[in-house]
């Protein structure tokens, strides 16, 4: 097999069927080439409908639909797809992680294969992500860290050069990143190999930025695809985007447990205490500045609260695997004379 196409889908049964409509023609254009949906973990009404779509449209010839009764999250459905097809007699050369909220362009799928044949050490590439409306999406990104971290708090904007340092992208030809958006991203098998699949620990969030600093240690490159492009329906699978003129929902405990994790496992305890410290005192300066300042209040509910509650300053230094909320709904007890 020349490429997998891994589509996860949660509670999104119809944008993962529009995604699926914007492949059909590009999926053509890679010989070799298939698609794995998972359905994971929405439930039967979903899964029927994914089923009964592949079959009306004449799709099961090039997808595959796994179905999951309790999410595994991001990185945990994106597996179940990913490992037997490695461990298959015909494994993939490429894998490419493609979110359910995404609209596949003409020779998106071209572009990165015929880039990753060409650029043998190049281990992960990403599309360029377009609005619906046609603007560019941010990706690339530089690697986080403690400057970074107090950048994000503080929101000074002229202090980000230096904090978080600067990154010139030049969006018409393809170039080297630290880290990109996962929203569309190509995997090398013989990578995957060597690094590992996508970390099961860290649930659903910081899995893109975890894998491109694994395959940057492991002396793997990570590019920049501008020619590959792609629609995103950025926030619509998961809720955390909101419109200018609407406050974000508050923040799930799993976001803030996957950034603990990354950070730990990443670069040590010291190093995450710092990021935690100085991410705190500049989004503490920044709250009060936006009050002083009589600005409108578009953080996330809590989040200063929920930020220290999941500091290492609380919950210690332990790198922990990130509760998966769904497993943990089904071992709480039910209400007597609820069945399960």
């Amino acid at each position: 097999m020349k490429l997998l196409v891994v589509v996860l889908c949660y509670k999104v049964p119809e944008l993962t069927i529009d995604c699926l409509r914007s492949l059909e023609a590009e999926i053509a254009r890679v010989p070799g080439a298939r698609v794995g949906v998972c359905e994971n973990g929405t439930g039967p009404e979903a899964a029927e409908q994914l089923r009964r779509a592949i079959d009306e449209n004449g799709w099961n010839s090039w997808v595959d639909l796994t179905v999951v009764e309790v999410n595994r999250g991001f990185c945990g459905g994106n597996n179940l797809v990913i490992r037997p097809a490695l461990e298959s007699d015909d494994p993939p050369e490429y894998v490419l992680l493609l979110n359910a909220d995404t609209i596949v362009q003409k020779d998106a799928m071209t572009s990165l294969v015929e880039f990753m044949d060409a650029h043998p050490r190049a281990g992960i590439a990403g599309s360029q992500l377009l609005s619906p409306e046609g603007e560019i999406q941010a990706s690339p990104f530089l690697f986080t860290g403690v400057g970074s971290e107090l950048d994000r708090g503080l929101r000074l904007g002229v202090l980000s050069p230096l904090l978080s340092g600067r990154l010139d992208v030049d969006h018409s030809k393809p170039g080297p990143a630290e880290w990109l958006a996962g929203a569309s991203m190509i995997l090398r098998s013989t990578m995957l190999k060597e690094i590992g699949l996508l970390d099961e620990g860290l649930y659903t969030y910081f899995d893109d930025i975890d894998i491109c600093l694994r395959a940057h240690r492991a002396g793997w490159e990570v590019w920049y695809v501008p020619e590959s492009k792609i629609i995103h329906l950025e926030g619509c699978s998961t809720g955390i985007k909101a419109k200018e003129t609407t406050k974000v929902k508050r923040r799930p405990a799993y976001w803030f447990q996957a950034r603990r994790r990354f950070f730990l496992k990443n670069h040590g305890a010291a190093y995450t205490a710092l990021a935690d410290a100085a991410f705190l005192a500049g989004f503490a300066c920044w709250r009060l500045r936006r009050r002083l300042q009589n600005r409108p209040d578009r953080d996330p509910e809590n989040f200063l609260a929920d930020s220290f509650r999941h500091s290492v300053f609380r919950t210690g230094f332990a790198v922990r695997e990130v509760e998966n909320p769904a497993m943990a709904a089904m071992r709480e007890p039910a209400p007597a004379g609820v069945p399960r």
